[in-house]
């Protein structure tokens, strides 16, 4: 295979990405309803103006905060994150708040998209505590205009260009690459016939690891070039690759980690800081608390002894900016002074940071900041591969010499909009392209310590060839004596008695848009009172005293809200609130919990399942749950799948062996 013709292939993919995802979100900002937006977790309004300030990066910064018309909208998983791009607009006449009984009836809410007016300028979420956003804008953006209490003022997430630019810059620098470490590199995992080099060496020992996970670690350091580490649920993947990490730098001052999201960076990154790693953190973490913060670039800058006297400086340069005489000697010597100072004391703190660091940590996208221009390292690390598309991979290979992968393309690939790019392979991810190439470099961690062993058995056939087995203490954990791991409750046979009064039959999909997909209110109230059931068979004093903990997932994001909705108003689960979430597939990946109820959602007569079609993200779903997992569905709608139709007999099989 060309490497040179793959990678304009996966460019050309890229830019029918790129402009399938610029021409939507056109289409939404011009169509879509506000209240739309606002449900989707795409906006905030109405929004209180706090206080704006110069952070410790010198960049203006203003706090908003989420002032909820409708108490429905705290349920709402809005969507904003570190690094995104955001936009603000205003209503054009002063609108009453829209009250809490109806926004459908709320004056503002009525009006079109025309009512708004979007300010002229983008800015950057830098963090996100709940209800609270900071959001960094252009020194120019008229702050006094935000703050006015004339208009009612929101924020919406813009389309992200630059990440875009990024991934297309990186593309065309690996295509550019000759004879350098990025060019073998390109050449070696696009290659069928060239082998990754290894050192050899006796292998060492960890007693702490499962024998696949001692290999896996082992084979991570005699890599010369690569290595993937496929981690199927439950199998330590983080716990081994935090090993491997942290034996790498037994050999080398410093490494770069990365993954495709800032949680996934978090996650990683607090393992290893727990580990008393020295840890870096190039950007702000989504869980916002002391401990997070402490290893984020800001707030190490800030606690650096020569900030202050950066910070008095750059103050002075502002003032001397806004004091400006014209055609004054003096002013343009002053300024240069000031900010060959500032820029003399950056480059200090900077260089002590960076020199101090064991670990740098970010996400794909923000290897690219301007922090680490020019630096180089021996051992890249990424995280979550299977999740990312390759050209976002590829961002920071270009400052590695060698590169480690650890995911599993088994579970929730990249997120790809345009169906042509899809079907035409944009969603094929590197760690996939490299399994394939040069399965002699994959580790495949064999022995999981999640689930009960039926639980797990379904997922190790089908997806890993039967090579995962349960480690013995967990492999038959449960709840209940002579309980059934896993059960599929047939929503077509059941009628259900809601607690708000009248019953129904059979249970049935609606279509209610593309943006929110489909729901069925029937299945979402027999998923309440299966839960109801179980609980009360459990009883409430010991799920209290041994926390047991619940999660409810359904693919589409509707179910989502219409079942959190239910388990707000129902009196039953009130003492239990803070042992259920409920969330969509992409909402758990990664966690755990005892119980897993499945809503499924579909059910029509054609045996129509969308994208329940991708059985990685149904992979995810059922590989949740350690001692109890329910699937709710309609088996004649489903079973038109072979998936489906297996897992379906494999439950009913489980029912006549207990």
């Amino acid at each position: 295979m060309n490497p040179i013709l793959e990678l304009q292939r996966q460019r050309m993919l890229l830019e029918i990405e790129y402009y399938t995802e610029k021409e939507a979100f056109r289409r939404q900002t011009e169509t879509m309803g506000l209240q739309r937006k606002i449900k989707r977790g795409d906006a905030w309004f109405p929004l209180r103006v706090g206080k704006s300030y110069y952070n410790s990066l010198n960049q203006l910064a203003i706090e908003v905060h989420r002032a909820s018309a409708n108490e429905d909208d705290t349920d709402i998983e809005h969507n904003f994150e570190f690094g995104k791009p955001v936009v603000f607009f205003k209503t054009i006449n002063k609108q009453p708040t829209p009250n809490t009984s109806s926004l459908e009836t709320s004056p503002f809410w009525g009006r079109k998209e025309g009512a708004l007016s979007y300010f002229n300028f983008t800015g950057t979420v830098s963090y996100v505590d709940g209800d609270r956003m900071v959001v960094t804008v252009p020194d120019s953006a008229p702050l006094l205009e935000l703050q006015n209490t004339e208009y009612q003022v929101g924020v919406q997430l813009f389309f992200d260009e630059t990440s875009y630019k990024t991934m297309f810059d990186a593309l065309d620098r690996v295509m550019k690459a000759k004879n350098g470490r990025l060019a073998y590199l390109r050449d070696l995992f696009y290659s069928t016939t060239a082998k990754p080099q290894t050192f050899s060496f006796a292998p060492m020992q960890f007693p702490w690891l499962n024998p696949t996970q001692e290999r896996a670690v082992n084979d991570v350091l005699k890599a010369k070039d690569l290595m993937v580490v496929h981690g199927p649920p439950g199998t330590g993947k983080t716990t081994t690759l935090v090993e491997a990490i942290y034996e790498t730098l037994h050999r080398e001052s410093q490494v770069l980690v990365c993954a495709q999201s800032n949680m996934a960076v978090d996650w990683i990154s607090e393992k290893l800081v727990d580990r008393g790693v020295n840890v870096l953190r190039i950007g702000n973490p989504t869980r916002v608390n002391d401990k997070m913060l402490s290893f984020t670039y800001e707030r190490r800058f800030e606690a650096h002894p020569d900030y202050e006297m950066l910070w008095a400086i750059r103050k002075a340069i502002r003032d001397l900016r806004t004091h400006k005489k014209r055609g004054s000697e003096n002013w343009h010597q002053k300024m240069d002074r000031l900010k060959s100072r500032a820029t003399e004391l950056e480059i200090r703190i900077n260089a002590q940071l960076f020199g101090e660091a064991r670990v740098i940590a970010c996400t794909l996208v923000g290897s690219a900041n301007r922090l680490l221009e020019g630096q180089k390292f021996n051992t890249l690390f990424i995280d979550e591969a299977a999740q990312a598309l390759e050209a976002a991979c590829w961002i920071p290979i270009r400052r590695a010499g060698r590169v480690v992968l650890a995911g599993d393309h088994c579970q929730l690939p990249p997120t790809v909009k345009s169906m042509a790019a899809l079907k035409a392979g944009l969603g094929r991810t590197l760690m996939e392209r490299l399994v394939e190439n040069h399965p002699e470099a994959v580790a495949l961690l064999q022995v999981q310590y999640r689930m009960n062993e039926e639980i797990m058995r379904f997922s190790s056939d089908w997806f890993y060839g039967g090579r995962v087995q349960s480690a013995p203490q967990i492999k038959h954990r449960g709840i209940l004596d002579y309980d059934i791991p896993m059960e599929w409750i047939d929503t077509q046979q059941l009628s259900i008695s809601s607690p708000t009064g009248g019953g129904r039959e059979g249970a049935h999909e609606e279509f209610i848009g593309e943006t929110f997909g489909r729901i069925n209110k029937t299945e979402a109230e027999l998923t309440m009172q299966t839960l109801r059931d179980y609980f009360t068979k459990v009883g409430k004093t010991r799920i209290l005293e041994e926390q047991i903990d619940v999660g409810i997932i359904s693919p589409y994001r509707a179910q989502v809200q219409h079942l959190r909705h239910l388990l707000k108003r129902d009196p039953f689960f009130k003492p239990f609130r803070h042992l259920l979430s409920v969330n969509t597939v992409d909402g758990f990946q990664g966690q755990e919990r005892d119980i897993i109820l499945i809503s499924l959602v579909r059910s029509n007569d054609e045996g129509q399942i969308g994208f329940l079609r991708d059985l990685r993200r149904m992979n995810v779903a059922i590989t949740r749950a350690r001692m109890k997992l329910i699937i709710l569905g309609d088996p004649q709608t489903m079973s038109h799948h072979p998936f489906y139709r297996k897992l379906y007999e494999y439950v009913q099989a489980l029912k006549l062996t207990e």
